[in-house]
């Protein structure tokens, strides 16, 4: 028998722009296939992708997101909708048995295309969010090659772009059910063609007369969730004139280790379908005792189970199979977004974002409304790493009747569509333990009629309204989800001030002690507040021609306050001052005024890491008394923007990401930057005991003038405890500028719990006094252990500053080593040891990893992405610390990569590996 399965069609695309085609699409797929040559006017697309990934693909435009390179693009509402309206071309071969059925499977297109298998078309109607499935077994050619050829259109209005620019441009695009932020937004620039494409996975599905449709499942618990049961509801499609006999069988594993499973439940069902007939079955609830629970990120492990289905029909054999990793959970309370602009998705950018959100000890993301509903595999890594997710409809204030002009106020003009778009998107997302809750809108609820038809459809089953109810007239798995909650929209029922007035942000630089005052949030859950977000210098060089490496210009006003004038080319790529005239004094100059973009860059980091700690533990210091939860706007860029953002579009973290990572720490001790106590914040659902807090403070010359343990310290589960006045600033001979060093740790074994290190200054001063201390010269001792399989690099790098330690170097021998490049680990050793020359004590400030490529002919040599266990970090006199460093060598690479450490003392940097 031929196999039951599924085939990407990924590779192997061709395509034109339709106005440059004289064939129609019966000719294409018969007598005229298009072939690539000098003379051709077809080109190798990118499918998933859109136009304008697949022109950039050919260097047939510039890369929108370099420099101003967009502005050189014709935006489609001065070209027509015809220029961009593209046929795209691929053959594929799929053979089958007698009583076998093809369907071509269409994950996502924007916005309508028309389809051609064999010269016979099929129209496929409008929507960026819907699935299609084409039964064309009858128009197969078995044994030979089929050609395929689609014609996609861009949206229906993809309007225009002001001049002034604004959120959503002129809202045309709103009248479609589409992604809405292509005609740009404060945060990015136009998309030229609107992401015109077939954008997600195209696929060939072989299966027996009977297939599977969308099952759903659903778990509840009983007895402390000792009880547990699945309850799993599907559609069953028979494609034969005959009535299907069939035994179909749920099989639930779950792996122990080495690749060995347990089979936790295997149980089968009779189900009857007639003839040309579709059947929607309820399962007996499956019963598990005890099972494994998903747990969020920081809260537990994330345990999946492998669901199959699997359809047996009568004098047939297996008919069809369906699987879905399955992760028993219950979100009773709900405490950012990752795309490419151009929709270059793939599973390894997916997991990347993914992981750093992980890396970051986050645990919730929001998918945006202005954006996409995001796609299963970006799902299945939320599930893999705890991230739960916030996914908002379609629906902006900005573009759908509160943006300026005010426009669309009531929503797209097809209601129906977009009912029927949001549906087909709870079926393909439901199964996932990450999805969290379904909201209406960002800052805006949809129309009323499209409202109360998504709460209706959304509504809770008893069972998730009332836990303890155990008498059902159905079950969970018959509702469309059943299982979330519907929130209409981001600022409404119990968000922001949940009345859907404006109350989220703010989106700018603040004084960091600002974000732990009552003043500064008056609600309990913010969806949405941000900061500024530059990146590093590297990545201004790499996305930016020479006259973009020019830093802002200070401009200082009448009243003392600085404003920050950056270049148009920055200006383009949003970039937020790190000032605001009138409230907020330039935090950059706080250390004094920049040299160059690497100085800017550098101080900038600096800032991004004390600000984005702040704001996290600002909030966390009111957690579970006034505050219950925090969404940052935003935690990347989908293009190469200068603002909001952890880690850039090239994949490079920025010092907040660490500073994020740093404050949501379950189990962590903070300063309170606006009461001055040391407190300790435990996020978990364990109390902590038998614990001491150490605050040592240490000044520029490398001396601790105050050090202190306190003792007996305890935290109950989900809270937080004042353990502290930190008195050292009212001491009276205070150093303007001071480190200090918080840790926390085990009495027992003296195993440290949460390390947090600041550099602080006194009311009224600066950090100008750190531009001297860059001149110190701390030594470091540095070892580095290597692994590599296959072209992934394990390290572990341990950094140890031996400032007032010499006497240990003299007797390890090593003081005749004392210079700036010795016994660097190479790949294929297991260990390595180097040693930097110096002999000034103390801190070792602001420390940064890099992975570089020495092979690269390109400016920028950085391999990226890489996952550091910690990074923009410093060491006191005598502390060492280790650090966990992974990456993948880039395909082809002979020579062994190279790992740089810079820092405030060390601004050349060296090279600790390769």
């Amino acid at each position: 028998m031929s196999e039951i399965r599924k085939t990407l069609l990924h590779s192997g695309w061709l395509a034109a722009r339709s106005t440059e085609v004289n064939e129609d699409g019966k000719q294409l797929t018969t007598t005229n296939p298009p072939s690539l040559g000098s003379q051709s006017k077809w080109m190798e697309a990118v499918v998933p992708g859109t136009v304008l990934g697949t022109l950039l693909k050919n260097k047939a435009i510039p890369d929108p997101f370099y420099g101003l390179s967009n502005e050189t693009i014709i935006d489609i509402a001065d070209s027509g909708r015809d220029y961009y309206t593209f046929w795209f071309f691929t053959k594929f071969q799929c053979k089958r048995l007698l009583n076998q059925y093809v369907h071509l499977n269409f994950r996502a297109i924007n916005y309508s295309a028309e389809v051609y298998v064999n010269g016979h078309k099929t129209a496929l109607p409008k929507g960026m969010f819907r699935r299609h499935t084409l039964d064309v077994t009858d128009i197969l050619h078995p044994e030979n090659e089929n050609l395929l050829a689609v014609i996609v259109h861009p949206p229906d209005h993809p309007g225009t772009i002001p001049p002034q620019g604004g959120q959503g441009g002129d809202h045309e695009i709103g009248k479609d059910v589409a992604a809405q932020y292509v005609e740009g937004w404060d945060w990015i620039c136009p998309i030229r063609d609107r992401n015109t494409g077939i954008w997600d996975e195209v696929s060939i599905s072989v299966t027996g007369p009977v297939r599977i449709i969308d099952p759903h499942l659903v778990s509840t618990f009983f007895d402390n969730y000792k009880r547990v049961y699945l309850h799993v509801t599907a559609e069953f499609e028979n494609k034969s004139t005959w009535k299907a006999d069939c035994s179909v069988t749920i099989q639930i594993t779950t792996e122990l280790e080495n690749g060995v499973c347990l089979v936790e439940i295997l149980h089968t069902e009779s189900v009857i379908i007639p003839a040309r007939g579709h059947v929607q079955h309820t399962f007996k609830p499956l019963f598990l005792y005890k099972p494994e629970l998903w747990w969020p990120n920081g809260m537990g492990k994330q345990s999946l189970y492998d669901v199959v289905i699997t359809v047996v029909v009568k004098e047939f054999g297996e008919s069809d199979s369906w699987m879905q990793p399955f992760g028993f959970r219950r979100v009773e309370s709900v405490i950012d977004s990752v795309t490419d602009g151009l929709l270059r998705l793939s599973k390894e950018r997916y997991r990347t974002d993914i992981k750093f959100h992980a890396d970051m000890n986050m645990n919730m993301i929001r998918c945006w409304g202005g954006g996409l509903a995001e796609r299963p595999e970006f799902y299945h890594y939320c599930d893999i790493y705890g991230l739960l997710v916030w996914q908002e409809f379609w629906i902006t204030g900005d573009v759908d009747g509160r943006g300026v002009p005010v426009s669309n106020p009531n929503g797209p003009l097809d209601h129906n569509l977009f009912l029927l778009c949001a549906r087909d998107t709870v079926k393909l997302l439901r199964n996932h333990p990450s999805l969290a809750l379904w909201v209406g809108g960002n800052e805006q609820v949809p129309p009323k009629d499209i409202n109360e038809a998504l709460n209706q459809d959304l509504r809770l089953h008893p069972y998730f309204q009332t836990p303890s109810l155990s008498d059902w007239d159905s079950d969970p798995s018959v509702y469309l989800d059943g299982a979330r909650v519907y929130i209409q929209g981001s600022m409404w029922d119990g968000f922001a001030d949940g009345k859907g007035n404006f109350t989220d942000g703010p989106y700018e630089i603040q004084y960091p002690e600002d974000f732990f005052k009552d003043t500064f949030y008056k609600f309990g859950f913010n969806p949405e507040v941000g900061s500024v977000g530059m990146p590093v210098a590297d990545t201004i060089r790499a996305t930016m021609p020479r006259e973009g490496w020019e830093i802002p210009l200070f401009k200082k006003g009448g009243d003392g306050f600085v404003e920050e004038v950056p270049s148009r080319m920055w200006d383009y790529h949003k970039y937020i001052p790190y000032s605001k005239p009138g409230k907020v004094h330039d935090q950059i100059l706080m250390y004094g005024a920049p040299r160059d973009l690497d100085d800017f860059c550098l101080k900038a980091q600096m800032v991004n890491y004390i600000q984005y700690r702040a704001l996290l533990e600002g909030w966390s210091s009111r957690m579970w008394t006034k505050y219950t939860g925090v969404l940052i706007w935003k935690n990347q860029n989908p293009w190469t923007g200068l603002r909001g953002q952890f880690y850039d579009h090239l994949l490079d973290q920025t010092a907040s990401f660490y500073g994020c990572r740093s404050a949501a720490e379950p189990v962590h001790v903070q300063l309170n930057l606006a009461s001055n106590f040391i407190e300790v914040v435990n996020t978990t659902s364990k109390k902590l005991s038998d614990v001491e807090i150490e605050a040592s403070v240490w000044d520029l010359d490398g001396n601790c003038p105050y050090s202190k343990v306190f003792n007996r310290v305890s935290a109950p589960p989900k809270k937080v405890v004042k353990v502290s006045e930190f008195t050292y600033p009212k001491s009276e001979n205070a150093k303007h500028v001071y480190f200090l060093l918080l840790k926390l740790y085990h009495v027992s074994d003296k195993k440290v719990i949460s390390r947090n290190f600041y550099w602080l200054h006194l009311p009224g001063k600066d950090y100008t006094l750190l531009e001297p201390y860059r001149k110190k010269q701390i030594p470091l001792k540095i070892t580095c252990d290597s692994v590599l399989v296959g072209p992934k690099f394990e390290l572990e790098i341990t950094v140890h500053n031996t400032s007032r330690a010499n006497d240990v170097l003299q007797e390890e021998g090593l003081l005749h080593k004392l210079f700036s490049r010795c016994d660097v680990v190479t790949a294929g050793s297991n260990r390595g040891l180097k040693v930097v020359v110096g002999s000034d004590p103390g801190v070792a400030f602001f420390l940064r990893f890099s992975v570089h490529s020495v092979e690269a002919e390109q400016q920028d040599t950085r391999i990226l992405p890489v996952h550091y266990s910690d990074n923009y970090f410093s060491l006191v006199p005598g502390e060492s610390m280790s650090f966990k460093i992974s990456f993948a060598a880039p395909a082809g690479m002979k020579k062994s990569p190279r790992v740089v450490l810079r820092g405030w003392n060390y601004p050349d940097g060296f090279t600790v590996f390769g």
